[in-house]
């Protein structure tokens, strides 16, 4: 008698690792634009100021903040695996497209349609990752996963130190399309969807394959549903239902502040990386020193993010979130003092795990203060939210080089609202959750991708 061949198993970091690569592409084709707004501002023939680099590094964060909301709403009809494979084709050949552009205008443009596509990937990949990962490691997975963004912006530092002075800027936008012949394909081959998508379509065979085969446990990740709910077509009534309890009373305090929580560390995050070369060239730094910089701030959050993980896995990652917000504070405030470059690199790169680490750490808070059926809608509205914070940090960046009123007052800015991130954070009430029939469910067991939840 043949004995059936067992199904092969693959890990849950299988997953972890596409979503981390994907990230880091992300990461590249945001911070490059940063990494060349000191060329892009002395390049002949585009008119290009402080203010228009400032507008045109906030058009790829108006298109981030389309192409997340976007998401949150078509995520339960598609699924999670085609909506990273389209992000991600899309996103590519707009930076193709980018190294191509004739004017400032047209460059432009571009930013804000690549921008879309970098916004659909941003929150598949935290909640694929968080949904494959075991369930006493979700907030480090996620910290791994999404420090890519950090590697990706080291890449773009390091590229722009080696080729801007032999090249023209052209050759990094074109790089940004390696995903196209490097990452899509294995995406296409390897990576699953997501077991409760799939239990939410009622292919709950298929669901449970793909738990099997992962690792996973399948009631760790689909809570029980009613049999008539499990019937029919996907629509989108659970993500407007979802949408609806979020601003319920119980709620609705948690949903405001992860909203302005985002909306202070997206702006750290994008103002420093699109301002900081040019705000220390100002400073009277050579541009090879200032790229430098924008390196140390992407290698500190590397460093920064994972280390506090582990620390929020163990005494919560409310504390650790609201302290890095404060190292954030302290640290920025003092880059803007005449002090010694060695020191100026280490504040830096504590800079770096209190915008960009700090922001990492914000994506996992919310994905699992939530019940299951909220936490990925929770975290798709947040974030989406909390682009606006995004768009206005290259925007506040460029206005206030327009003042002329000295590099100082740039870290001034950005050390308020570091503090604010702080007590905002600091504000969110931890709550005794359940799950929507009554099954009790401890923030370990909590998953932001439940079937009936947007990403």
């Amino acid at each position: 008698m043949t004995r059936p061949r067992p199904t092969r198993q693959r890990s849950g970091l299988l997953v972890l690792v596409l979503c981390f690569v994907t990230i880091v592409f992300d990461g590249y084709d945001l911070v490059v634009y940063g990494s060349t707004v000191p060329t892009l501002i002395a390049y002949e023939g585009w008119d290009l100021d402080t203010g228009s680099a400032g507008l045109i590094g906030s058009l790829a964060l108006v298109g981030m903040l389309l192409g997340t909301l976007s998401v949150g709403l078509v995520t339960d009809r598609f699924g999670r695996r085609r909506i990273m494979i389209g992000s991600i084709a899309w996103f590519s050949l707009c930076m193709l497209a980018t190294a191509f552009a004739p004017n400032e205008v047209v460059f432009g443009v571009l930013r804000f349609l690549t921008g879309i596509g970098l916004g659909g990937v941003v929150p598949t990949c935290i909640a694929l990752t968080v949904e494959f990962a075991p369930k006493s490691r979700r907030q480090i997975s996620n910290a791994v996963m999404f420090s890519g963004y950090s590697v990706g912006g080291v890449g773009a530092a390091l590229l722009a130190i080696a080729l801007l002075p032999e090249t023209d800027f052209r050759v990094l936008y074109a790089l940004g399309a390696l995903p196209l012949i490097t990452l899509l394909p294995i995406v296409v081959r390897y990576l699953p969807e997501s077991v409760s998508y799939l239990a939410a379509t009622g292919r709950e065979d298929e669901a449970r394959d793909v738990a099997a085969r992962h690792g996973l446990v399948y009631d760790d990740i689909v809570a029980p549903v009613p049999a008539a709910a499990a019937v029919g077509a996907v629509d989108t009534a659970p993500a407007v239902s979802s949408m609806r309890e979020l601003f319920t009373p119980r709620w609705r305090r948690s949903t405001l502040l992860f909203a302005a929580a985002n909306f202070c560390g997206l702006l750290l995050v994008y103002g420093l990386n699109t301002w900081l070369p040019q705000i220390m060239r100002s400073a009277g730094f050579a541009l090879g020193s200032s790229l430098a910089f924008l390196l140390v701030l992407n290698l500190g959050a590397i460093v920064g993010a994972i280390s506090a993980s582990f620390v929020a896995d163990r005494i919560g990652v409310q504390k650790v979130v609201t302290a890095s917000f404060l190292l954030a504070c302290v640290a920025i405030f003092l880059i803007s003092l005449n002090l010694p470059a060695g020191l100026l690199f280490l504040l830096v790169a504590v800079a770096g795990l209190g915008s960009v680490g700090t922001q990492i750490l914000v994506g996992g808070f919310c994905a699992t203060h939530y019940p299951q059926k909220l936490g990925a809608t929770a975290l798709a509205w947040s974030l989406g939210v909390g682009r606006i914070g995004a768009i206005c940090g290259p925007l506040l960046g460029g206005l206030i080089a327009g003042w002329a009123m000295g590099y100082q007052v740039n870290f001034y800015a950005f050390a308020a609202v570091a503090v604010v991130g702080a007590l905002v954070v600091g504000s969110i009430r931890t709550q005794n959750r359940q799950d929507p029939i009554g099954s009790p469910k401890s923030p370990a067991t909590i998953s932001p991708t439940a079937s009936t939840q947007t990403g």
